[in-house]
């Protein structure tokens, strides 16, 4: 495989952006781990961070790396800030910038990353799980598979734990209204995901295949399961699982080894 660190301008943000990249690389002298290329265009992921993290955060808590080593697919792991993959009420564009900027510049960069929706897949965690399926169900001409682990996928339920009965001096009410605007704005829009996949169910459009796992411990499980109902109400293609488990990266380092597993319907060993 190769890592590459990429420093470039975003328009859309009016700002210099970081993503670190994984690539395809057939090896044969590399000890303990094997490198497979690729034939034709690459498959490729795009990895979210969550709220306290970067573009590293995968590369420093999960082996990652090796685990798509065998696949011959590419990783394209962005920084996004903490501004949950939104244009957000103070005015910058993160979703557009996720959602139809990045997709360009990677494809611009590596040129044999695949532009075909069935071989482009959004993942994220917490944060980046909410962002992955946004882009799924936001940008599904783009994206044909959407999967979370522990995603904050009720955000209007989210917004409200976070923002309403809190102090007005406390850091997440400023954060949330900021990004979100008020509840009212919130609910029903596309940021809101239940409402998102009621737009595009009713569309006609492609849908996304989705994925989603989450611990029965974690503080939003309950808000997995409404939606995770809600879509398959919808008649979306969701595979969801829920095992015991927190808000922690032992678990996250061995899910998204699932994840590749269901996107790719591989029973490959990862490890």
């Amino acid at each position: 495989m190769a890592l590459l660190h990429a420093d470039f301008f975003s328009d859309v943000l009016g700002m210099c952006m970081n993503m670190d990249v994984i690539l395809p690389q057939q090896t044969q002298g590399q000890i303990g781990m094997e490198g497979k290329g690729a034939e034709g265009k690459y498959k490729t992921m795009y990895l979210l961070h969550g709220m306290s993290d970067d573009q590293t955060i995968w590369q420093r808590r999960t082996s990652i790396e090796r685990y798509v080593s065998k696949l011959g697919i590419a990783v394209v792991m962005p920084t996004t800030h903490l501004a949950f993959y939104t244009d957000t009420a103070y005015g910058m564009k993160y979703w557009t910038f996720v959602s139809r900027e990045l997709p360009k510049i990677c494809r611009e960069f590596f040129p044999r990353m695949s532009e075909r929706r069935e071989d482009t897949l959004a993942a994220g965690l917490s944060m980046g799980g909410y962002g992955a399926w946004k882009l799924g169900l936001g940008a599904s001409d783009t994206f044909g598979a959407a999967a979370s682990l522990s995603g904050a996928l009720d955000m209007a339920d989210d917004y409200r734990r976070n923002v309403e009965g809190a102090d007005e001096e406390s850091g997440r009410v400023s954060l949330f209204r900021g990004i979100f605007g008020s509840a009212e704005a919130l609910e029903g829009s596309d940021n809101d995901l239940l409402a998102l996949a009621e737009k595009l169910a009713a569309a006609g459009k492609d849908r996304p295949r989705l994925y989603a796992w989450c611990g029965t411990e974690d503080f939003l499980y309950q808000g997995n399961l409404r939606a995770w109902e809600h879509v398959k109400k919808l008649g979306y293609d969701l595979t969801c699982e829920q095992s015991a488990g927190d808000h922690q990266w032992k678990y996250w380092d061995e899910k998204i080894q699932d994840v590749l597993r269901w996107w790719l319907g591989t029973d490959l060993d990862l490890q």
